[in-house]
């Protein structure tokens, strides 16, 4: 296990939640007010390539020319790099619009893999579904027609996915549950899902394949023994205990972690520490041996030569 020891932070603004690498270097990243914004590398500038509605989350490449980004109030959405146009990909369901979609993972073909982590609960009040343990987060594909699917429900705040290097499968972060599922997408598994790692020693966000071809996974807090007491407690005390002030709810621990993982589930790299001038690290990309952590609470992403 390594501390964060030689980590660089660069400011970019409110919440930089999830970070993106593309081939040049630079990341991308999107705020608490609605803007997608580009870095370019370990020392900035910073320049805004769009903005959106809603709350952007996730992001991942789609195509040559767009992002795709997570809106947790907006949908799933597809934005343009080079006149910053935004077009609606998911906003409903069923017929019932998706108000906490999160992370996502897209395949060679076009297809998306993507979360709703709460049916319940809007991003925003992520403190309230992990009290209560709703277990009503989904994980969906969208096939290149726009056709929607639900591959995996009832989990316990569905937040990051990762698609394995051939996409055979395809893997969510429960982060009430302290773990990462999987769901197999081809050969005679195709449709089973499993436990991929289990017994985390946080509670997970953000997951994304690495160019190393290692599934990287954040642990923007250790578990929190107050939280895992309430979890015993009956379902109204869980309720009631929802609607405290946040101040008084379980609130995630200083330690940061960030694990990467084979295919078979096995830790190849452990970090555990604090980094100085960053906080409650949910997003992780590993891109030619470097690492990028973005923050939902902060004001800066950071990075570590691995």
């Amino acid at each position: 296990m390594r501390d964060f020891s030689g980590t660089t932070v660069v400011t970019v603004g409110d919440g930089p939640e999830d970070v993106l690498v593309d081939g040049a270097g630079r990341v991308y990243t999107g705020l608490a007010d609605g803007r997608i914004v580009r870095v370019a590398g370990p020392h900035g500038p910073v320049e805004t390539v769009a903005r959106v509605p809603g709350r952007p989350l996730g992001v991942e490449f789609l195509g040559e020319d767009e992002l795709l980004v997570c809106s947790s109030e907006a949908g799933l959405l597809a934005v343009s790099l080079s006149d910053g146009g935004v077009r609606t990909l998911v906003e409903r369901v069923g017929g019932r619009p998706l108000e906490a979609v999160n992370n996502a993972a897209v395949a060679a073909d076009g297809t998306i893999y993507f979360s709703d982590s709460s049916q319940r609960f809007r991003i925003p009040q992520w403190r309230a579904d992990l009290v209560q343990r709703t277990a009503t987060g989904r994980l969906f594909r969208r096939a290149p027609d726009g056709t929607v699917t639900e591959l995996l429900g009832g989990l316990e705040f569905a937040n990051g996915v990762a698609l394995a290097p051939d996409e055979s499968w395809v893997a969510v972060a429960e982060t009430g549950a302290s773990r990462v599922r999987r769901v197999w997408l081809t050969g005679e598994r195709a449709g089973e899902a499993e436990v991929f790692v289990d017994d985390l020693p946080g509670h997970p966000d953000n997951i994304a394949l690495g160019s190393d071809g290692l599934v990287w996974i954040t642990l923007p807090s250790p578990r929190v023994a107050s939280l895992t007491a309430i979890h015993r407690l009956p379902a109204l005390l869980r309720v009631l205990i929802s609607k405290l002030p946040a101040r008084l709810l379980p609130s995630p621990g200083r330690t940061l972690g960030v694990l990467a993982v084979d295919a078979d589930g096995r830790v190849v790299h452990r970090f555990s520490g604090e980094i100085p001038g960053f906080e409650m690290l949910t997003g992780v990309r590993e891109a030619r041996g470097r690492l990028w952590f973005g923050s939902l609470t902060g004001r800066t992403v950071a990075t570590l030569q691995l």
